[in-house]
């Protein structure tokens, strides 16, 4: 065996029988190929919205407010700490989106129950 017959360098070919039975195809990536799966599941959010009558862009962010990063939502202060300890442990490029404090309810949310509780059944 010859390592030409197990070393693939370059690109394939798509099979000339597969492509006559296609009706298309296209091969995507992001521009630079860095995430293939993110612009993937972006092209199909972007496909998902689309009318199918024109060739015009829909309407929605490129992307998203997370991007091409990992989230990190630590419920206690503990936990935070924690992240930030890690983060100065491991090089880490990232930034606070929403600084640590308490969670509070938006002002419009209901906070007592418009419903009275049950009081058991009459003896």
């Amino acid at each position: 065996m010859r390592a030409k017959d197990f070393i693939i360098e370059g690109e394939g070919k798509l099979n000339s029988r597969a492509a006559a039975a296609s009706r298309g195809a296209h091969k995507t990536r992001d521009v630079g190929g860095y995430d293939r799966t993110y612009h993937q599941n972006r092209m199909m959010m972007a496909a998902a919205m689309a009318d199918g009558k024109s060739k015009k862009p829909v309407d929605m962010d490129t992307a998203s407010w997370v991007e091409k990063f990992n989230t990190a939502h630590p419920y206690t202060e503990e936990e935070h700490n924690m992240l930030h300890q890690a983060m100065a442990t491991i090089p880490t490029e990232h930034k606070e989106v929403v600084p640590w404090s308490k969670s509070s309810e938006p002002n419009d949310t209901h906070k007592i129950s418009p419903m009275t509780g049950f009081k058991g059944y009459p003896r």
